[in-house]
């Protein structure tokens, strides 16, 4: 009967877990789908009018588009489930992914500066100022739906790739947003020199925008620790401890896409047997899975208490006791994660 649950319960999770796919999915479409129809709309109005700035918002479209289709084939692969090639499976990729749209972002901006610059120096002609504006405005009303959307379900399933695409779609409208000011702005004025000017600040807050997504991609292909991730999963290491369980340190964990990979040595008293410390520790995994919502593995190597966690250790009847239990505080982010035990326990 327990194989039988088991079984129906993975059943369960790989159906979630393709249905998550298929949204992930859906939305990487979604955004390749608009931002095409968006890059004609934003290049016919460059065309008509001249407007370097509008030309900078036709350049990320440019951007938005190729990064879409990358996200695309990224969130597809990262769902592929881990093969002997790829034991921790294949959702690394979305790092790679945001990594390449930061690179583009950055390349545009140089881009961008760079016409602005020639503008301000050379000077511009603008025509049909009205048409570029109501086109600007309008692009950057689908941008704004477009990158809520994508934000939302790349933070409901977990997906980097999404919630990158959906930062420079984002991004895309306040890029918009400055644009249709620069044009406001020239046609109350007359001064054409402002739409080469904003053209200029739109490259600067891009290259900004490339800079950090950059970062982010370097930071989870190098494993860097992650102390928000690593605090969520001591709350639920705190909240699923049973008599027994009586530590953990050497906390460490990364990302692989949607999956994570956490591994923790976990303090067990000395006297238990190989056998049910293996047994405490599957359920104790299956406990903070559950706690966490946890998608991955938690892989926790036992060591034996040593009969220097007495005063936090709540096994009742312990035959090696030295001293009574005082209490058992809640661990801490700086004592899960030292790979030994704490100066000044013993």
């Amino acid at each position: 009967m327990a194989s039988m649950a088991e079984a129906m319960g993975s059943d369960g999770e790989a159906g979630s877990s393709r249905f998550e796919s298929r949204i992930r999915i859906a939305a990487a479409l979604l955004s390749v789908l608009v931002g095409s129809a968006l890059l004609g709309a934003k290049y016919a109005a460059y065309r008509w009018t001249g407007s370097n700035a509008i030309f900078s918002d036709a350049m990320e479209s440019i951007v938005n588009v190729v990064a879409a289709l990358f996200a695309l084939f990224g969130v597809h692969f990262a769902a592929r489930p881990a093969d002997r090639s790829h034991p921790y499976g294949h959702g690394k990729v979305e790092f790679l992914s945001a990594g390449f749209e930061g690179g583009l972002v950055a390349f545009a901006a140089v881009t961008i500066v760079y016409q602005g610059i020639l503008g301000l120096l050379q000077g511009v002609e603008l025509h049909e100022v009205d048409l570029g504006l109501a086109v600007t405005v309008g692009a950057g009303v689908v941008n704004a739906g477009l990158g809520f959307v994508l934000l939302h379900v790349g933070r409901r399933y977990d997906s980097l790739t999404l919630v990158a695409d959906g930062q420079h779609v984002l991004s895309d409208f306040w890029t918009s947003a400055g644009v249709a000011g620069g044009l406001v702005l020239v046609r109350w004025t007359g001064w054409s020199w402002v739409d080469s000017l904003v053209a200029v600040l739109v490259g600067v807050h891009l290259g900004w925008t490339g800079f950090r997504l950059l970062r982010e991609a370097a930071a989870g292909l190098l494993d860097e620790e992650d102390r928000e991730l690593l605090s969520e999963i001591l709350v639920a290491l705190n909240e699923c401890v049973t008599p027994g369980i009586i530590r953990i340190h050497n906390l460490r964990a990364i990302r692989s896409g949607r999956f994570l990979h956490v591994d923790a040595h976990l303090v067990v008293p000395e006297f238990w047997s190989v056998e049910r410390a293996h047994e405490e520790a599957d359920a104790f995994e299956r406990r903070v899975k559950q706690r966490g919502r946890i998608q991955g593995e938690i892989v926790f190597h036992t060591d034996p208490c040593r009969r220097a966690y007495c005063a936090r250790c709540d096994v009742p009847a312990c035959p090696i006791r030295v001293e009574p239990f005082r209490g058992r505080p809640r661990m801490t982010l700086e004592e899960a994660v030292q790979p030994d035990l704490p100066v000044g326990w013993k």
